[in-house]
């Protein structure tokens, strides 16, 4: 099933004895049995300090922008979760619920084992792996004249759903799931809510900028030295023949980040 543009009486009749995962600045998140799957409703709720009117349309153009940037990756054979429906007028997108882990999940796994166990050569050597994979992903999006806008660590999943019994000499075993070492398309990009579909190459910059920080601050034991180097050579494998000037605008960003650091 994917991607119904409907128009919903009442969210607990799509998404029966709900759970709220979480509130951020934007929206709403549950979690539900949607027609026998696991799935998750994002509400944009009433910001009531903007005029209704100004609400009403910036809301609908975000809810459009993050569907149009979820089939676009699609179709360039980025993972996201599948879309179920999509109502403007009760301001929500149904999506399939993703069986894994965060990235940042993973890498803090790594990171503790990495600076306690003897085998340091070997978890350096995943991690290599996994900042390779999501620069490769990060290089289609960009190739596919999409920026996610909020590149983090818990914005990529690693699903765990699609792996067999016979497969998991391929994977880790972690908190109770199996993960994949490698794969860039094992990797599910989630929380297109800042996305755009019309980017320039600085906007790319931005985009590679914002994950260099998330990376460091989050993970400041690995993401430096191992994973965000890895990155940079899978982003060059995909990122198209714009790669490179896109990489020199991302510099020409981290610039002027220091700048304002320095100047505070």
């Amino acid at each position: 099933m994917e991607f119904f543009l409907g128009f919903a009486t009442n969210i607990m009749e799509i998404l029966p004895e709900c759970k709220l995962l979480k509130q951020g600045a934007e929206a709403k998140i549950y979690v539900g049995d949607f027609m026998g799957r696991s799935a998750v409703l994002k509400e944009r709720f009433v910001k009531k300090y903007r005029h209704p009117v100004l609400d009403d349309r910036i809301t609908k153009d975000r809810i459009k922008a993050e569907t149009r940037a979820i089939m676009k990756c699609k179709a360039a054979g980025i993972s996201t979760p599948a879309l179920y429906m999509v109502d403007i007028v009760k301001r929500f997108i149904l999506m399939e619920k993703i069986a894994g882990i965060t990235v940042k999940e993973y890498i803090k796994t790594m990171e503790e084992e990495f600076q306690n166990s003897s085998e340091r050569e070997a978890i350096q050597t995943k991690l290599k792996h996994l900042g390779n994979d999501i620069g490769m992903m990060v290089g289609c999006l960009h190739a596919s004249s999409i920026v996610h806008g909020d590149l983090t660590s818990s914005n990529i999943l690693m699903r765990g759903d699609q792996l067999h019994e016979n497969d998991v000499g391929d994977g880790d075993k972690l908190c109770g799931k199996v993960v994949p070492r490698s794969g860039w398309q094992r990797l599910v990009l989630i929380d297109f809510g800042l996305s755009r579909t019309d980017p320039n190459t600085e906007d790319k910059g931005v985009d590679i900028y914002v994950l260099e920080r998330a990376l460091l601050s989050t993970h400041p034991h690995v993401a430096e030295d191992i994973i965000f180097p890895a990155f940079l050579e899978g982003y060059i494998r995909k990122g198209g023949k714009s790669s490179k000037d896109v990489l020199a605008k991302y510099e020409e960003v981290r610039m002027r980040g220091r700048k304002r650091t320095m100047v505070g």
